[in-house]
């Protein structure tokens, strides 16, 4: 243990007991982290929960809401002076405008504050009135939440991993390429480790449109005003035994135990310590329709993000945390509204097995975990067709064209999920080529043109129990 992670552990413990007293003496306050992997919908998710808090008339799985027990919502300045504010005008603008549309995706942390006036229940309800509960919303991008793994591994350990995954992927042939070419024990010759590490970054954003989610170190797809520095510029080698001190291969340890110490530290340091509940939103339709590798590798993702909220002993982040957990985890399957209702419950039970194994071990931390299926905004409707004499469950919207914009109106059937997860894992786990008794796909929907009601926030499925779950209990 080094000095400032005696430094950190301190901080930590004196404002996790700071914020306790704070909350129970004045007003309390529920820091929210929201992350999800790629494309699965995090400033949609984040939207629609505050402008559905602001307007409860479609959350009655809320039971605050639902007894009547919110007298208001309103936004208020985020505490943080130093991060950006979540764009949430911005965002309900593009999605609720005369020509809506998905908004642009964050690429970096934010924060946004919502206050909701409450009346307590219960025997409490007759002596005193309302308090205010702050939600303090911070978003942040999946891709670094994965970095927390990096911590733990030696980059000798994390290149054997990543070189493993590019020597099977036909999108890796080109770095792999490169990296044979290349004598590894020379000295140092920055070109040529600008050229790997270019080379690795385009497979990384490859990987990422593939739909695969062990895409690390994440700053090399959101690099920000990182990008070009010494700090992002390595790339995985194989492992040479003993090298010179200025070799190639050194050079690019030292660079990844930097991004360690300076990147990766830093941000669970300032950001997800603070953390008090958690969503992760994950596309596992979108995973389902890219084939058996791509689930087999959420499914990696999955267990590795558990990693997060469950530090090991003796470990940096053990110490950061102390005095203060995550307690609160939802893993939510988003674009339910891909589906007719008939199939959520199956794709529930596929986001439940995929996380198995990794929420025994959360559960055993002390953590209470939920698997949920939900569409932040709905764009679809639902409808019945009969084709060659069967008949089909299907959803009705508004497709995407080719460059993004809004095309033709069009019913839509995805096929059908099964009704054991296991024949879609079993195949995924043993690294199967393909489907072998069918074909789920997979279509991109604009969002729909609204006409709210008073005191009504934007049509969801079950973003209602998602907000039950992670703050009702603190309501």
């Amino acid at each position: 243990m080094v000095i400032s992670d005696i430094a950190d552990g301190l901080t930590r413990g004196v404002e996790g007991v700071g914020a306790r007293i704070s909350g129970a003496l004045f007003e309390p306050v529920i820091r929210l982290g929201v992350t999800g992997l790629s494309r699965a919908g995090k400033t949609v998710f984040i939207t629609s929960l505050v402008a559905n808090l602001m307007d409860r008339g479609r959350m009655p799985g809320l039971l605050a809401a639902r007894d009547g027990r919110v007298d208001a919502a309103f936004l208020q300045p985020q505490p943080n002076d130093t991060l950006p504010r979540f764009e949430y005008e911005t965002h309900l603008g593009a999605l609720t405008g005369p020509e809506p549309h998905w908004p642009e995706s964050t690429r970096s942390v934010s924060e946004l504050r919502l206050s909701l006036r409450v009346r307590p229940s219960g025997l409490l309800s007759g002596l005193s009135g309302p308090r205010t509960v702050h939600l303090d919303i911070v978003d942040y991008p999946g891709e670094w939440l994965l970095d927390l793994g990096l911590l733990e591994k030696s980059y000798a350990s994390w290149s054997e991993e990543t070189l493993r995954r590019l020597e099977t992927r036909p999108i890796g042939t080109d770095y792999m390429t490169i990296l044979g070419a290349t004598d590894l024990t020379a000295p140092l010759d920055e070109p040529v480790a600008q050229n790997l590490a270019r080379t690795f970054t385009q497979y990384l954003h490859a990987a990422r449109i593939k739909g695969f989610s062990d895409c690390t170190p994440g700053r090399f797809l959101l690099p920000g005003d990182l990008e070009g520095s010494p700090v992002l510029t390595f790339a995985p080698l194989p492992s040479q035994g003993a090298s010179p001190r200025k070799s190639l291969v050194k050079e690019m340890e030292r660079r990844f135990e930097a991004y360690k110490a300076r990147v990766v530290r830093p941000f669970f340091r300032d950001h997800f310590a603070r953390i008090d509940r958690q969503i992760v939103l994950v596309d596992v339709l979108g995973a389902i329709h890219r084939g058996p590798a791509a689930v087999e590798d959420l499914r990696r993702a999955m267990g590795d993000i558990f990693e997060a909220f469950r530090p090991g002993q003796n470990t940096f982040l053990s110490r950061l945390l102390r005095g203060r957990r995550v307690d609160r985890i939802l893993f939510a399957a988003t674009k339910a509204d891909h589906l007719h209702h008939n199939q959520h419950g199956r794709l529930s039970d596929i986001m439940s097995t995929l996380l198995t194994d990794a929420r025994r071990r959360a559960d055993f931390a002390g953590a209470q975990t939920q698997a949920l299926t939900l569409a932040a905004l709905r764009a679809t409707t639902e409808e019945v067709r009969t084709h060659k004499g069967e008949t089909l469950d299907c959803v009705r919207g508004v497709l995407l064209d080719k460059a993004g914009g809004r095309g033709k109106t069009a019913a839509f059937y995805p096929g059908e999920l099964p009704e054991d997860p296991i024949r879609l894992l079993q195949p995924a786990t043993s690294g199967a080529p393909a489907w072998l008794d069918g074909e789920y796909q997979s279509m991109r929907f604009a969002p729909s043109v609204l006409s709210l009601k008073p005191g009504e926030g934007p049509p969801h499925i079950r973003l209602d129990r998602a907000a039950q779950f992670l703050i009702g209990d603190r309501l």
